[in-house]
């Protein structure tokens, strides 16, 4: 009993953590007190602890703000009781409230920001060297890093290819050099060989979820040529699923 309420404090700690930074980070690139999205006053503390309004237009926290606040307690319990192997409990709460703020900020903005990834590069390298050793967690980053480096190089070509094809330029791209930098983030903590089902689970996945988003546009009649979805979500779930289902599926 003690642990789950332990754990519901981490998860409500991380959300308000990660509420905060996803609002702050890509829009300052810096800690800095945030701002009302709606009219630009200054915020206090208890726009995000209590969700109080803001003070001058009285607009409330977004409901990505509730959903942030009600998700991570929760699956801060379920990672205490089923811990992964590797991490541990209470690692497993920190990549959990890590893996959050990634998917929350590639959700809303299409952005990996380097200094978080190079965050989860030190705390990868903590956790993978403990559970790889140090061999298998540098050949398992060089290994994320470098395949989705070539596939991120592969992508530019085509997508200059179908540039030129068409005449006119084509904004969206598949892949972000923050993707390359979090893949490399998930080697470290899958090690070698594992990241290469890593990269392989992440790739059917991205596949399969965006084969399924095209066809419900299509059905919807909103569907538009090179629409492309947020890669990080797909490497987060691939990783946390291997890290916690793939010693229990032995």
């Amino acid at each position: 009993m003690l642990s789950a309420l332990l754990n519901i404090a981490l998860g409500l700690a991380g959300a308000w953590l990660v509420n905060y930074l996803s609002d702050v980070l890509p829009q300052h690139r810096k800690l800095v007190q945030s701002d009302c999205p709606v009219c630009g006053e200054k915020l206090d503390w208890r726009y995000y602890l209590v969700f109080s309004p803001c003070r001058e237009c009285g607009s409330m926290p977004s409901r990505r703000h509730w959903v942030v606040v009600f998700a991570l307690p929760v699956f801060a319990v379920l990672v205490g009781y089923f811990p992964a192997p590797s991490l541990g409990a209470v690692g497993g709460v920190i990549w959990l409230i890590y893996f959050s703020l990634i998917v929350v900020i590639d959700l809303e903005h299409r952005l990996i920001l380097q200094p978080i990834s190079l965050l989860g590069a030190a705390l990868g390298l903590a956790f993978g060297v403990r559970a790889h050793g140090w061999i298998d967690t540098l050949i398992g980053a060089a290994a994320g890093f470098g395949i989705m480096l070539l596939f991120f190089y592969l992508g530019e070509l085509f997508v200059r290819f179908l540039s030129k094809r068409r005449g006119e330029e084509i904004q969206e791209v598949a892949l972000g050099f923050g993707d390359v930098n979090l893949s490399g983030v998930m080697g470290t903590l899958l090690g070698w060989p594992g990241v290469i089902a890593g990269l392989v689970l992440t790739i059917l996945l991205g596949g399969l979820i965006s084969g399924l988003y095209m066809l419900v546009q299509l059905v919807r009649k909103k569907y538009h040529a090179y629409q492309a979805l947020p890669y990080g979500p797909f490497i987060v779930i691939s990783t946390l699923l291997l890290l916690f289902l793939a010693d229990r599926m032995v």
